[in-house]
């Protein structure tokens, strides 16, 4: 966005949340730095600098506001210019890039965490101190301290803690709104893996495997653009993974606004924004379960490849443990690349070609976990999947789109596709026609696409 100064001084004494996420403000008197929506007594216009995004103020030295919490502005920057170069940089800082950052970039960003599980939770000290990565407590403390300039414990004493169920660690994950929740729960409802997965009145719960430890997870839409989350996990320094994982299955950083005034310029596409706000392209908890998925499912319905994975997760999943008895239901985590890259084709309960490339791709990931990393072009990424027998052009960019959160995705020849393309005449458009007619959809084909799918669906139901 254009910082013009004027402009955003009058951004923040209307506190208008429109600029959320798109604008920081670093305060000079006091070296602290804010979100536009700060309910603080806005400082004078002398002693404010703007900044278009959080990283860019911290390294100019100012510390984040204990009341509006910058840390937990909507992420935006994905969502600027015409690639998703940006997005991808931000994935892999969220699934742990930054590790081999230096010291300072690392603890600065593991201290952010650390400050919402001090206002959000009722975890011990110690625990916060793991949970948000770091090695012992010492290092926390010194860490908050320079930071924040004061001990971390004042933070606690004068924030309020929600109280915590045994074991539980409840947070909230923050997005841009608009959120069309009721679209995301029907298309995880329609895909839930019996014992792995199931939607209750407006929660999604599942089972999860992080590191060895298994544990459920459970997603409510909150209130003030923010998605209430509880985590059952005895791994707490798993958290951020967690984090990270839920922020990509729920697509917690797009930016409906502007994704949908740029898709809206098609007449086609423009009503069915109109209808579905907020709607976001479902993300996935792990790669390979979203590859199997997608294996399992080509060329049949929906749930007819649920019930396949049904098969497969009662053959060769891995019991919940004590933890999944939390929820009725979830008693099952879904089966590792590593357990099915042991077994035979003919051994799995699914029709043989598909068993044959699920054995293939379970043995493709177990050799190389990295094998969804992000990081990568769309082109690369599609191009590395289409290598491994049995992934085709459109399960490569399913794939795509949901695991690595590829905004650009787009399978041309998916029949739904066509089927929503179709036009008043009853003319079905070719796959080539729907490709170079998405052009103008770039870089959000992904988001077209998934409006396309709703839009299909309701015409068949």
């Amino acid at each position: 966005m254009d910082l013009d100064p004027r402009a955003c001084y009058r951004a923040i004494v209307t506190r208008d949340a429109r600029f959320d996420g798109r604008l920081f403000v670093g305060v000079r008197t006091t070296g602290i730095y804010c979100r536009p929506i700060c309910p603080a007594r806005t400082p004078k216009r002398e002693h404010v600098m703007f900044f278009p995004k959080a990283a860019a103020v911290q390294e100019a030295g100012f510390r984040p506001c204990l009341r509006c919490r910058p840390e937990a502005a909507p992420d935006f920057a994905a969502w600027r210019g015409t690639s998703n170069t940006v997005a991808r940089a931000l994935s892999l800082i969220e699934m742990g890039g930054l590790d081999e950052a230096d010291v300072e970039t690392l603890s600065a960003r593991r201290v952010l965490l650390a400050k919402q599980l001090l206002r959000e939770t009722t975890l011990p000290m110690s625990d916060v101190a793991l949970a948000s990565g770091f090695g012992s407590i010492r290092r926390f403390n010194e860490t908050f301290q320079r930071l924040f300039q004061r001990p971390s414990g004042t933070l606690r004493r004068s924030g309020r803690s929600s109280s915590s169920a045994r074991g539980a660690v409840s947070l909230q994950l923050g997005y841009k709104p608009p959120f069309d929740w009721a679209s995301m729960l029907a298309f995880l409802r329609a895909r839930a893996i019996a014992g792995v997965e199931v939607v209750t009145g407006d929660t999604y719960w599942r089972t999860i495997e992080v590191g060895g430890a298994h544990g459920i997870v459970a997603v409510t839409h909150g209130h003030k653009h923010a998605q209430r989350v509880r985590v059952h996990c005895p791994q707490l320094s798993a958290l951020p993974v967690i984090i990270a994982r839920l922020r990509r299955l729920f697509d917690l950083s797009a930016d409906p606004q502007t994704i949908g005034a740029h898709l809206s310029e098609d007449p086609v596409l423009a009503p069915l924004l109109a209808a579905r706000p907020g709607l976001r392209v479902p993300g996935a908890w792990d790669g390979f379960e979203l590859a199997a998925r997608a294996v399992l499912g080509q060329q049949i319905s929906v749930p007819a490849a649920i019930t396949l994975a049904g098969r497969l997760r009662s053959q060769y999943g891995d019991p919940g443990g004590p933890v999944a008895d939390h929820v009725d239901g979830l008693t099952m985590v879904f089966p590792t690349a590593g357990r099915l890259a042991s077994v035979s084709p003919a051994d799995l309960p699914v029709p043989r070609a598909r068993a044959i490339a699920l054995v293939a791709l379970a043995k493709t990931v177990a050799a190389n976990p990295q094998l969804f990393r992000v990081g990568r072009t769309l082109e690369e990424v599609v191009a590395d999947l289409r290598a491994l027998k049995g992934i085709g052009e459109w399960t490569a960019h399913y794939i795509a789109m949901r695991e690595l959160r590829e905004p650009d995705a787009f399978p041309p020849g998916d029949v739904g596709l066509l089927r929503a393309l179709t036009d008043s005449d009853g003319r079905r458009p070719a796959a080539a026609e729907v490709l170079a007619r998405a052009e103008r959809w770039r870089p959000w084909r992904a988001y077209a696409a998934q409006h396309l799918w709703m839009a299909d669906a309701t015409r068949a139901s």
